[in-house]
């Protein structure tokens, strides 16, 4: 079997920065174990597998897997889906995509990039033992939201570039996402990302992050549109913006390479 794979770095300008993602179209969805050895033999963060969409909700079925699970929502991986999509049809402005867990996402062509509206998860405050020694700091702020996100916030950029964590401590507080974050010193906000127990100790670009940052931004600094970087060693830069119950999160994306995987 031979199957259509793509590897797009996603929130880039350029090759070698942003969040790598495996996208492979499906003419029908494989079994769930050879989806999850195709994303471990891969070794991406996130491999994104598209099936056309029957149900007449949407254009294409998506669902994301990291090396070691599936996961509920991928942000970097949905808007290279998009890329692999809007790219091969000039004509086509936006493309409709299914979730199992998280509803319907689009991504919409805007000049030389795209706009894509993820759900908006406004974090709450939160005590979680052992998240800050975890994450080697002894002060910040801690906020959580329900779905599987932890947000600490920084008083400077500076601290969220020399963090240090203890990825095995991480992980054995759970399968979230940890978000730290501050105001930035280029960009409005600047952030890291670390996701330890699902496979990823640090996360490139993390678009699903921003589903957090940007309801909590959009609060502190008083206004719907702001800019951010991730700090990660790849680094990468988002336009965000507040819409009501979504979080839109503007960037382009550059693909690095285009193949047959065979099975």
């Amino acid at each position: 079997m031979q199957l259509p794979f793509a590897q797009i770095d996603a929130f880039a300008d350029r090759p070698f920065t942003g969040n790598q993602a495996g996208v492979m179209p499906l003419d029908a969805w494989l079994d769930d174990d050879v989806l999850q050895a195709i994303a471990e033999e891969n070794n991406l963060a996130e491999t994104a597998f598209i099936v056309r969409d029957a149900s007449g909700e949407a254009d294409w079925e998506l669902r994301w897997f990291t090396p070691a699970v599936e996961i509920a929502l991928c942000g970097h991986a949905t808007l290279a889906s998009g890329h692999y999509l809007l790219t091969r049809d000039p004509a086509l402005e936006q493309v409709r995509f299914r979730t199992r867990k998280t509803g319907i996402l689009t991504v919409t062509r805007e000049g030389e990039g795209y706009a894509l509206a993820l759900p908006a998860y406004p974090p709450e405050p939160a005590e979680i033992p052992g998240l800050l020694e975890a994450l080697g700091v002894t002060q910040g702020t801690i906020l959580h939201h329900p779905r599987g996100y932890d947000l600490t916030v920084l008083d400077s950029a500076d601290a969220v570039r020399v963090l240090s964590p203890d990825f095995r401590a991480l992980a054995a507080l759970g399968d979230t996402l940890n978000i730290v974050t501050a105001p930035g010193d280029g960009t409005d906000v600047i952030s890291r990302v670390f996701a330890p127990a699902a496979g990823i100790d640090e996360d490139p670009v993390t678009g699903s992050a921003h589903s957090v940052l940007v309801p909590y931004w959009a609060e502190r600094l008083g206004r719907d549109r702001f800019t951010a970087f991730q700090a990660s060693k790849r680094g990468g830069y988002l336009d965000c913006e507040a819409a009501g119950s979504e979080a839109i999160l503007r960037g382009t994306c550059v693909t690095v390479i285009e193949g047959v995987f065979t099975l």
